[in-house]
């Protein structure tokens, strides 16, 4: 009769019960966006975040792997043009020598069943574990950029872009384009030819400031990574100086492309998929625009505060008046960060912050709980300690990209706060860019707060 007591449940928690059981019930399924702009760290991100959880290891930061409850995951299938290449890139990192995947210049996702046990309390009885259907969606996060297009003239995308073209370090490279863009005759009848001349022209130029000045701000964004639409004939388009508006003239075509560019690629997208995001990553690779100099670092803040503008969820932000987003966790990661001492993280973390202050106030307002890591999804390098002049000093060990043997460097410091312009004229930035650690079968591959990362994104379902 003891047993029988202390095994019988109470009207009250009964019902407590059955509440838990509910929420869970509907926290079955998480839609994860992983985005970032272009060399960022997304795809070996994506691909060891799905490593991680089919090992199940390497995750003390992970509250459900920390309590022994974590049991594993398995990939569920997809068509095969939208699944993410998981396979293809683990391998890629598996061989000998290892080399970095290839980034992805399309929408692609993937589905994983995660299993944990349930937590330590009275639903164990019912149900001795729960399972969560993770879908992750990569996409470049260039494409972030064209969301402010929807509340855009053709003017006003227009006047922006010859802004940019006109000052240093674009100005030079715009030439060829600007040229072309002078001479058309906006107001004569619309040749097929002069507009593929023109749109060929504005494509190359955001190619040149992509290729060779490593620029970030590049809009539109499909023009460089248009994935399966790179023949869509609202790709043709591109800014031209002020003119009177004729029917059936160049112009009027241009315009036509621009508004098809925006109703036909833009708002569908953005309406397919942010409606259904539950979180989002955004990678940042800050290392490379500190390298680069003060105009590329400016350029990295442009396009940061273009994606922030995009993320502002409240009633007056942009996705509310457009879209109904029920994102409630983002997440900013500083990528590479094994390319500096761990001393160097925090600081990592706290220039990430100032760069998005005032959309990250907006964002907490509004409830978005949102958060900042430095983060190395797959750590390439190892720490040493080596004695400089009797002064300890924190350094690297790894293969540079640009070497075939290994070489121990002192990477320098981060700023905690955005440049001044002495830091730029110090010689302050030599990051270097490191070859990937070989991913060995059964052993976890090392990393920087992955883990923490997992945790905020999803730690509260499982």
């Amino acid at each position: 009769m003891r047993y029988e007591n202390r095994d019988r449940l109470s009207p009250g928690r009964l019902f407590e019960l059955a509440s838990e059981l509910t929420r869970r019930a509907r926290d079955r399924e998480l839609k994860l966006a992983v985005t970032g702009l272009r060399r960022s760290g997304k795809t070996v991100f994506t691909t060891l975040l799905v490593r991680h959880l089919l090992d199940g290891s390497g995750l003390p930061f992970l509250s459900a792997a920390r309590e022994g409850r974590y049991l594993g995951a398995k990939i569920l299938p997809l068509r095969e043009e939208e699944a993410f290449p998981f396979d293809r890139f683990e391998e890629a990192l598996s061989t000998d020598p290892p080399r970095w995947p290839e980034p992805t210049e399309r929408l692609s996702r993937l589905r994983i069943a995660i299993r944990v046990r349930s937590p330590a309390s009275l639903s164990r009885r019912l149900k001795p574990y729960r399972e969560l259907t993770l879908e992750i969606v990569d996409y470049p996060g260039e494409w972030l950029l064209d969301l402010p297009l929807l509340i855009q003239s053709f003017e006003e995308f227009s006047y922006e872009a010859f802004a940019l073209a006109s000052a240093k370090p674009r100005a030079e490279l715009a030439s060829a384009w600007l040229a072309r863009a002078h001479e058309v005759d906006q107001t004569g009848p619309a040749d097929p030819l002069a507009i593929a001349s023109l749109v060929r022209a504005y494509r190359d130029y955001l190619g040149a400031c992509r290729d060779r000045l490593g620029l970030f701000y590049l809009v539109p964004g499909r023009f460089l990574a248009p994935g399966e639409l790179a023949e869509h004939p609202a790709l043709c388009f591109a800014p031209l100086p002020p003119a009177p508006l004729v029917p059936g003239s160049l112009r009027a075509a241009m315009i036509e492309a621009f508004t098809r560019y925006r109703e036909e690629i833009v708002r569908p997208f953005f309406a397919r998929h942010f409606s259904g995001f539950d979180r989002q990553i955004v990678l940042v690779d800050l290392l490379t625009a500190l390298n680069a100099g003060p105009a590329h670092f400016a350029d990295l803040r442009r396009a940061l505060e273009r994606v922030m503008y995009s993320f502002r969820y409240g009633r007056n932000g942009l996705l509310a008046r457009l879209f109904a987003p029920k994102i409630d966790r983002l997440l900013f990661a500083a990528s590479k960060a094994d390319h500096v001492a761990p001393s160097q993280h925090a600081a990592l973390k706290q220039l990430l912050e100032r760069l998005v202050v005032s959309a990250h106030r907006a964002a907490r307002f509004e409830g978005v709980e949102m958060a900042f890591l430095a983060l190395s999804a797959l750590r390439a390098t190892e720490v040493v300690r080596t004695d400089h002049g009797g002064q300890i000093l924190s350094c690297l060990k790894g293969r540079p990209l640009d070497s075939e043997r290994e070489v121990v460097l002192y990477t320098g410091e981060i700023p905690p706060d955005l440049p001044e312009p002495e830091d730029w004229t110090s010689g302050r930035f030599r990051f270097r860019a490191f070859a990937p650690c070989r991913l060995v079968p059964g052993r976890p591959a090392p990393h920087i707060n992955l883990d923490q990362a997992l945790e905020f994104l999803l730690g509260d379902k499982l």
